[in-house]
């Protein structure tokens, strides 16, 4: 029998998973960390965090599993987006935290871009737009920012780059990970854009000469790496991706037409399309499959699991002192008993839920959230249902921009993440969308497609056609008439309140 290992750093953990090539997972283990916010609206991490999360949690999968190195045939390591990436130097130690997706510092830099740059020439090579979210603006700002970083940097690195030349000794950048990057990345050409670089005065040297697919071997592990993890030196690491797409892979989605919502921290729809128009709205990056022609195409909020951990930490003390007292019982169950008994609707509370500004497709830095309708009647548990019902209307926001532009959409909704354990959540995003939901009954992600590239990669399995019965899918919710007829109308109020308040939000982020 042999094994393989995925791994995804994500927002606020590191999570591996050890499993046989047949299907089964054997172990799984994750380390958790923060996220640094030094000021509203930034958001930025250390790399080494990183690093450490990932010798921790692969190397307890290893110990957990009692696995024999000589049968582990790869690991593969995904990650967040990595917005700005780690500036390091020549010795590829980091320069300054890396300026994560979530960061939206970049706001004079996008200006300056849509005032200095061609932008129906930046969407047609990039098939993106210009929004602080972007990768190229949180460089710009580095550069504006902090000019003694960057005159020392070197390259400007993804996180799991990064993580794979501290395993390896070897520098790749996967292509999904260069494409969302956007403005420095030629979505055709599947390479820099040295045009774009130069218009915006970032060395194209910056960016690290060799772009790999998801699926191909960056190097082996060296001897100290193998140590910590329990491995064998040589030990091959594989690519990965950019954490949203993997998640994607792990649902099973290797053609057009699949669509998921991975719903954690953040959320992210998204589909495969072999075009792009950045005109939609959405966002677009070669996929962690057949790199060199399919596109992953995606849009979401910034906020989502996010949004849920701010309403859980500023209102629900005491569900969280009796969860603390019930073994076995999760906070966020006890938060939606009452939820679950309001309307659809939640008796005319809308939620906006915009509390890091948000991307698609709004694309707006300087939008916040809101509460609009709030009365004397509503309750704690009225405030949470609305959490959940505008986080359920900011994906199907997305997904009406995404269907201009997708060849087709399957009848079915895949649902993965911590959004996942929530019956309500689900049913709820079956009547605001219209579409019946799926989930992965493993529940694992973006790992669990970390596990099938790694697979693929030392030729344990011939295509990804064979790994999709490594996850089950389970239905959840069946879209409900009454309820999609109330949410209907409430969409439109949801659409029309962001425009209307958007003035005011504006005014207010100036002070």
């Amino acid at each position: 029998m042999s094994y393989v290992i995925g791994v995804d750093i994500g927002t606020q953990s590191t999570k591996a998973l050890l499993m046989s090539t047949d299907g089964s997972i054997v172990a799984q283990a994750s380390a958790a960390y923060q996220v640094d916010q030094p000021r509203p609206m930034w958001a930025e991490q250390w790399p080494d965090v990183w690093l450490e999360a990932v010798y921790e949690a692969a190397a307890s999968v290893v110990a957990k599993s009692k696995v024999s190195a000589d049968e582990i045939s790869a690991i593969c390591v995904s990650s967040l987006y990595g917005g700005s990436g780690i500036p390091v130097d020549s010795d590829i130690k980091p320069l300054h935290p890396c300026l994560i997706w979530m960061d939206r510092r970049a706001n004079d830099e996008v200006e300056w871009v849509r005032q200095n740059l061609d932008m129906e020439q930046l969407q047609k090579i990039t098939g993106n737009a210009v929004d602080s979210y972007y990768g190229f603006t949180k460089m710009l700002w580095l550069k504006n920012n902090r000019p003694d970083v960057w005159a020392r940097t070197r390259y400007l690195l993804p996180p799991n780059s990064y993580v794979q030349y501290h395993l390896t000794g070897e520098l790749a950048v996967d292509h999904s990970s260069a494409g969302n990057i956007g403005g420095v990345y030629d979505i055709d050409a599947r390479n820099w854009s040295v045009t774009l670089l130069d218009a915006l005065g970032i060395n194209p040297e910056l960016m690290p000469a060799r772009l790999v697919e998801s699926s191909d071997v960056v190097g082996g592990l060296l001897p100290e790496s193998a140590r910590r993890l329990g491995l064998n030196p040589g030990t091959p690491v594989v690519a990965g991706g950019v954490d949203a797409a993997m998640a994607t892979l792990a649902a099973g989605v290797i053609e057009p037409g699949n669509h998921v919502a991975m719903i954690g921290t953040s959320m992210c729809w998204g589909f495969i399309n072999q075009r792009t128009d950045a005109g939609y709205g959405l966002i677009s990056m070669p996929y962690v499959h057949n790199a060199g022609e399919d596109i992953y195409i995606f849009g979401g909020a910034i906020t989502a699991g996010a949004s849920v951990s701010w309403f859980r930490d500023q209102f629900c003390t005491q569900e969280k002192q009796a969860a603390a007292l019930l073994p076995g019982v999760d906070v966020h169950e006890l938060m939606e008993l009452e939820a679950a008994k309001t309307p659809a609707g939640a008796d005319g509370l809308v939620f906006l839920p915009y509390l890091m500004g948000e991307r698609s497709p709004v694309w707006d830095a300087k939008a916040s959230g809101a509460y609009v309708g709030l009365t004397l009647y509503h309750s704690k548990a009225h405030l949470y249902r609305a959490v959940l019902e505008g986080l359920a209307f900011a994906l199907r926001h997305n997904m009406e921009c995404g269907q201009q532009g997708a060849v087709r959409l399957d009848p079915e909704l895949i649902v993965v993440g911590g959004a996942a354990a929530s019956d309500l959540w689900m049913q709820i995003i079956a009547d605001i969308t219209g579409y019946p939901v799926l989930t992965i009954e493993q529940q694992v992600e973006a790992p669990l497609g970390g596990a099938m590239l790694a697979a693929l990669a030392v030729g344990e399995i011939d295509s990804l056609a064979q790994v999709r019965d490594w996850r089950t899918l389970r239905a959840r919710a069946q879209p409900d008439p009454a309820n999609r007829a109330t949410y209907d109308r409430m969409f439109e109020q949801y659409c029309d309140i962001y425009l209307a308040l958007k003035p005011c939000m504006h005014a207010l982020n100036r002070h």
